[in-house]
């Protein structure tokens, strides 16, 4: 993995992060849509370290990225030498490298000493300074409106790091994923435990973590599919181009992987579930029902020729659904005996 030094901007490799001395950060944040402030790439920066060592000026302060030039000022108060940042610390002109960095991206994220979520459309003065507010201290409406809840790929970004940091547009702190957890669970239905990092992102069903994603964007259909690699433990070839079929992929790797079944429960929810009388048969019915929450809803498959559906959005409302696996007693020794 590419890192950079935050006193310099200056770029180095490590064949792991273990490799990493004194711990390293990460940026989590949304790609600029701005042409004027476009992000950097890995050729990029490279060709401007070089300009930069030629005429003896300062690399940092002179980065074309604003963004980038203040993380690498904020990690280095903040006391870190290194910085992964997505956008330029990965070579996408290399098919291998950019596999091998979305397989690793989890990893990178976990094996971080902190990560910085910068929110580049959250002003200074969305930080509240009213601690008897009814939302959490520090993040306000404002806050968790921002695009950055709104992504694939920071989804993972939440969830893997051991501590997260909010930064606002001039890298004002807003709080950490601790202390806003209230405020981070009504927005993105992932529990308090979880986000307290009390329970283990796997102990939440296959379903409950779909759900999660439910409603996030990302630029590349491909994309949805792969930033949830990491989440659910799975590896795979990413192959754009394929579009839908990458969803397909990471669901029949998940079946492989785990005995969860809670991946069927998926579609519309109801309230109440239908009512069966006795003899009653499921074939019956015009609809697929698979009762597995602790509510116990109803699920409708809207594609009824689909085992699988096409995407998480149809996980929205899954995100009470319980996987219970049934234990069976093993059977009594026995012995046959031959007169």
């Amino acid at each position: 993995m590419w890192l950079l030094r935050t006193n310099d901007a200056t770029i180095h490799y490590f064949r792991v992060p273990e490799d990493v001395p004194n711990a390293y950060a990460i940026l989590s944040h949304v790609w600029s849509t701005d042409t004027n402030d476009r992000e950097m790439t890995f050729q990029e920066l490279e060709k401007h370290l070089k300009s930069c060592a030629q005429s003896g000026v300062s690399s940092r302060d002179t980065l074309r990225s604003a963004k980038l030039k203040g993380v690498l000022a904020f990690a280095e108060q903040d006391g870190y030498e290194w910085l992964w940042a997505d956008m330029c610390c990965i070579d996408k002109t290399s098919s291998a490298e950019l596999s091998e960095a979305i397989n690793s991206m989890y990893d990178y994220y976990a094996k971080s000493d902190v990560c910085y979520a910068y929110l580049d459309d959250v002003p200074q003065d969305a930080r509240s300074t009213d601690r008897r507010a009814a939302i959490p201290f520090g993040l306000t409406l404002t806050t968790s409106c921002s695009r950055w809840f709104d992504r694939g790929w920071t989804l993972q970004e939440l969830l893997a790091p051991a501590t997260v940091i909010f930064l606002a547009h001039d890298f004002t702190l807003l709080g950490d994923r601790v202390g806003l957890a209230l405020a981070i669970e009504k927005r993105t239905r992932i529990r308090r435990p979880i986000l307290y990092m009390e329970e283990d992102v796997k102990t939440a069903s296959v379903a409950q973590r779909m759900s999660w994603a439910a409603d996030r964007e990302t630029t590349r259909t491909e994309d949805r599919a792969y930033s949830l690699m990491g989440i659910f433990g799975i590896h795979m070839t990413p192959i754009y181009g394929e579009g839908e079929i990458a969803f397909t992929r990471l669901q029949e790797e998940i079946l492989r992987t785990t005995i969860d079944m809670s991946l069927f429960a998926w579609g519309s929810a109801y309230e109440e579930p239908i009512q069966l009388n006795v003899g009653t048969s499921l074939t019956d019915l015009d609809t697929d029902i698979v009762d597995a929450t602790s509510r116990s809803c109803v699920y409708h498959n809207v594609y009824n020729d689909y085992l699988l559906p096409r995407s998480t959005n149809d996980f929205k409302h899954s995100s009470d659904c319980v996987s219970r696996v049934l234990h069976v007693e093993p059977l009594e020794p026995y012995a046959v005996s031959i007169p």
